[in-house]
């Protein structure tokens, strides 16, 4: 019985032994900078980099434009409060078509020295 248990723990110890050194293997090997996770990481690592550059660019960007637009749609409500002004003046002006039929309206006022007996005759 003992000579059974040995030679199980002998054949146990041996196939420990096997898996250490196959998981050794895979661990050198996701490691390496070349080929392995390691290589993956370091080219992900530049990426986020670079997309971290770019942002910051994004970013600026945005900025420019976004005062080159108030900028912009500020000279358009000065743009358009003129516009309406010249509309509105333009309304108090007396049609093209009226001036010439028409004749000057003159308006009398009354003079202040006249009393309301004046007026009643």
């Amino acid at each position: 019985m003992e000579l059974i248990a040995d030679i199980l723990l002998g054949g146990g110890a041996i196939g420990a032994g096997l898996f250490c050194y196959a998981l050794s293997r895979r661990l050198a090997a996701f490691g390496t900078l070349e080929g392995g996770m390691g290589g993956a990481i370091a080219v992900l690592s530049v990426q986020v980099d670079d997309m971290t550059r770019a942002l910051e660019q994004a970013r600026q960007a945005a900025g420019d434009s976004s005062r080159t637009l108030t900028a912009l749609t500020e000279r358009a409500e000065d743009s358009a409060r003129r516009l309406e002004l010249l509309l509105s003046s333009l309304h108090d002006l007396p049609d093209a078509r009226d001036t010439s039929t028409a004749r000057p309206r003159v308006v009398r006022s009354r003079s202040r020295d006249r009393r309301p007996q004046e007026e009643a005759a």
